[in-house]
């Protein structure tokens, strides 16, 4: 990279990984992101047609995006509840790297939808709400925020979350995609947050969107848009989706193609792996909380109770008599 302290840029390509970069003259934070086995793996085991593979895909990207910031250990879960083909979408990020998901939908919608070639992320989302979720842990409070789903994907609903809650203004960028090699098809995702987060005076009150205590109902004032961030925009802008999946592409040679000119600095890598948090034990205690009659009605043909985790398709069976 062009800046001192920088890392060194590799020509070998890294997977699931957030890297963590700045581009200091523009006052320009971001990260990206680039998954492999791991998204491949959460997608393989459950399945999916192809078309609800993409969007679980694009939301494991934008939930590590967004959940890589947390600084400690912590729980970052991204949820859409909606109307359409896929009405639930739920992705959860503990951190620093553990990442599961899974995908909600109507097969039947789906098939009709494929028919009349409406398959693209907006399309199966349809209309509802998309919340984030941020759970520190211990004895802190949890933060969630909500923006409406009115019918377009997840990274206009991302654009729309930054814009209109945390009022910061924000590009972000998700590609997914396939990859057939030799050993087969394999999916892969990616992902680019950029944030103008201005540290001189007049930067800032060029950022800042808030109305103030202007009345309710009152125009906003309308500002110019910051030099730096037109610029840095600008420069986000030109990634294209095979960029951010490129196997044969590494975050950093990525990173300074975009942003060279102006110098670009990386940070350390953080690695992502898929892991669910389901275990025996959290189950079984699940289980004790049921009536008796309850867990009767739980009963197989085989005389257990299975229980099968939603994010990791684990099937564990419990002979009834222990909790009697």
């Amino acid at each position: 990279m062009s800046d001192a302290g920088s890392r060194p840029v590799s020509d070998a390509a890294i997977d699931d990984v957030v890297l963590p970069f700045a581009v200091e003259p523009l006052d320009l934070r971001g990260r990206l992101v680039r998954l492999g086995p791991a998204i491949d793996t959460i997608v393989s085991r459950h399945g999916y047609p192809a078309p609800v593979a993409r969007l679980l895909c694009e939301a494991a990207s934008l939930c590590v995006l967004l959940g890589s910031a947390m600084k400690s250990e912590g729980r970052f879960q991204l949820q859409t509840r909606t109307d359409g083909v896929v009405d639930m979408v739920v992705v959860d990020f503990d951190a620093p790297d553990r990442l599961r998901a899974f995908a909600r939908f109507d097969a039947d919608k789906l098939a009709s939808a494929e028919s009349e070639g409406r398959t693209s992320g907006a399309d199966l989302l349809g209309r509802g709400h998309l919340g984030f979720t941020i759970d520190p842990g211990g004895a802190m409070n949890r933060y969630q925020g909500v923006v409406a789903l009115t019918g377009e994907g997840l990274e206009r609903a991302a654009h729309d979350y930054f814009e209109r809650s945390e009022q910061i203004q924000t590009v972000v960028r998700l590609a997914v995609g396939e990859v057939v090699t030799g050993a087969g098809a394999h999916w892969r995702a990616g992902g680019l947050i950029v944030q103008f987060l201005p540290e001189s005076e007049d930067r800032r009150r060029q950022a800042d969107l808030h109305p103030g205590d202007a009345p309710e109902g009152a125009e906003a004032h309308k500002i110019e848009e910051d030099e730096a961030w037109a610029e840095g925009r600008a420069l986000a802008g030109t990634v294209e989706d095979h960029e951010l999946i490129d196997p044969s592409l590494s975050g950093e040679r990525l990173l300074y193609r975009l942003f060279h000119e102006r110098g670009v600095r990386v940070f350390a890598a953080q690695d992502v792996r898929e892991q669910c948090r389901c275990s025996t034990d959290s189950i079984r205690t699940m289980l004790k909380r049921f009536t008796p009659q309850e867990r009767t009605d739980m009963i197989g043909d085989n005389g257990k109770i299975g229980v099968t985790c939603e994010f990791c398709s684990t099937k564990r069976e419990f002979d009834p008599s222990e909790f009697e």
